[in-house]
């Protein structure tokens, strides 16, 4: 048992983001400390000594639901019109949603680290998507996440959650890295993922309805072991997730303990493959088989998320966050009418819905309503679930997120204070007709960005050009400056990308 004396890691959440260390020696030393260290102490017997039944009735549920490359606006709750999601819609008619929300990176690995962590994903040096080992070096990447990074997951393990991880996972363990960790290493008790990580893992196979026999597409994962693997057609793996989420949460409430559940499908990533009876066989458009599988997958969830809505012990204790993972594909979903989509900077690749849902947790009149002026990021929803479940973070950690735990459940409508920062994935720098810019750097209605080299400047009003059409940096050129200063420090105190020279910009 780890008992911290930091005056900030030790006191809870909520109660350590704002309040001012007095009294500080030269030795580092407070007056808070040793409220610190009993708050640890307290929390450490209770634990023990407890019955989990008591942590059941007092701690949330938490349930995290990250669609893979799912646009802004292909939501019909987020104004889609190109179909229903009417499981997701229904989350949103009973809770909370908001506008102003971002992913910490326009592609899945460092977006899924960020979420994980709390912290920025280069501080982990994944900026882009996890690949073959020479891939990786190639970019200046790690091969897995490092597992001293701080989990979430593992801290809530430690504080008596049953966890649980199904889906997509993307953090180690693909193509030919066969010795990364595995996902339990991480602190989850349970897991199913796909070809983007090791343990158990339900592969696909590609049926494109043409008589032919389904194809295997696995990405080598089949080869790497460490662990069970059978093999479903592609159209029903976000079933088998929610399947094994289902049993996950049924043993955690006969077990007395409360859960933490990661369900995070590979839907609606491409390759495109629909169920038979929502193939349209007069449009086989990628567009057409993107919108059919986000259908297919809505259906999914919507099991999951009747099975606590149907409980009372669990709906009036759980909290369910549906979020994607980063912008859509360009030529399937749409961000409509913000600028960009996967991979790119621009609003389009890491603006993403974020839908929270908890009618015991909840303010009492958030049901239903939007928040417009929050802006918070997923690193900040990691910092604030901390707060929520009551547990302390790991000790000695330097959050990038910010406790905006009143925020998220409706009573506040707080933004993050520090600026949000991204730097584009080294292997994505656009395309012959547009530069992805390097970094961005979002304060206020501001967005600014900028290359490593300071050229390439553009600065938008996002309250008044949300689409990104208007460069004003002429016209404000104080808080250009300003902006630039800031990215560029937060740059540098960051690993260095190494652009992989086999990448080239695209047509």
């Amino acid at each position: 048992m780890n008992i911290s004396c930091n005056p900030r890691d030790s006191l809870p959440p909520n109660l350590g983001q704002d309040v001012p260390v007095a009294g500080t020696s030269a030795f580092g030393f407070s007056k808070q400390v040793c409220l610190g260290c009993i708050y640890q102490i307290v929390t450490a017997l209770l634990l023990l000594f407890a019955p989990t039944s008591v942590f059941a009735a007092e701690r949330p549920n938490i349930i995290t639901v990250f669609i893979d490359d799912m646009g802004w606006s292909d939501l019909s709750c987020y104004h889609g019109d190109r179909t229903q999601t009417e499981n997701i819609d229904s989350l949103a008619a009973e809770g909370l949603r908001f506008t102003n929300f971002y992913v910490n990176s326009p592609i899945c690995s460092p977006s899924r680290v960020a979420l994980s962590t709390g912290q920025y994903p280069q501080r982990w040096r994944i900026s882009s998507y996890l690949a073959k080992r020479s891939a990786n070096i190639d970019r200046g990447m790690a091969q897995w996440l490092d597992l001293q990074a701080p989990m979430l997951a593992r801290q809530l393990q430690k504080s008596g959650y049953a966890t649980g991880h199904f889906g997509k996972w993307h953090m180690g363990g693909q193509r030919d890295v066969a010795d990364a960790p595995l996902i339990s290493e991480y602190g989850f008790d349970q897991s199913l993922t796909n070809f983007e990580g090791l343990g158990p893992r339900v592969l696909p196979l590609k049926d494109a309805y043409d008589g032919k026999p389904p194809k295997k597409h696995d990405l080598g994962s089949a080869k790497l072991g460490h662990g069970p693997i059978r093999w479903e057609d592609r159209s029903v793996v976000t079933a088998a997730f929610v399947k094994e989420a289902l049993q996950f949460l049924d043993q955690a409430q006969a077990d007395g303990k409360p859960f933490f559940l990661n369900l995070w499908p590979d839907d609606v990533h491409s390759p495109f493959f629909p169920p038979k009876v929502l193939r349209d066989k007069t449009d086989e458009s990628k567009k057409a088989l993107y919108y059919a599988v986000l259908v297919a997958m809505d259906e999914q969830l919507g099991r999951l998320f009747d099975r606590i809505r149907n409980d009372a012990a669990l709906r009036d204790n759980s909290l369910i966050l549906v979020m994607s993972d980063n912008g859509h594909e360009e030529g399937a979903g749409t961000a409509a009418p913000l600028r960009g989509a996967k991979t790119w900077l621009y609003e389009g690749g890491v603006r993403s819905p974020l839908i929270v849902w908890g009618p015991g947790l909840l303010a009492d009149d958030a049901a239903g309503s939007v928040n417009e002026s929050s802006v918070l990021s997923a690193i900040d929803v990691n910092r604030s679930l901390y707060a929520i479940t009551k547990t302390a973070p790991p000790a000695d950690i330097e959050f990038d997120g910010e406790d905006l735990a009143a925020t998220l459940l409706g009573s506040q409508q707080q933004s993050r204070k520090a600026p949000i920062f991204w730097r584009r994935p080294p292997d994505r720098p656009g395309t012959k007709q547009q530069d992805n810019p390097d970094l961005a750097v979002l304060r206020g209605v501001w967005k600014y960005y900028v290359n490593y080299d300071g050229s390439d400047r553009q600065l938008y009003n996002l309250s008044a050009d949300v689409s990104e059409t208007r460069n004003v940096i002429d016209q404000h050129k104080a808080e250009a400056d300003q902006l630039h200063k800031q990215v560029m420090q937060w740059n540098a105190a960051l690993p260095v990308d190494a652009g992989d020279p086999k990448w080239s910009k695209s047509e």
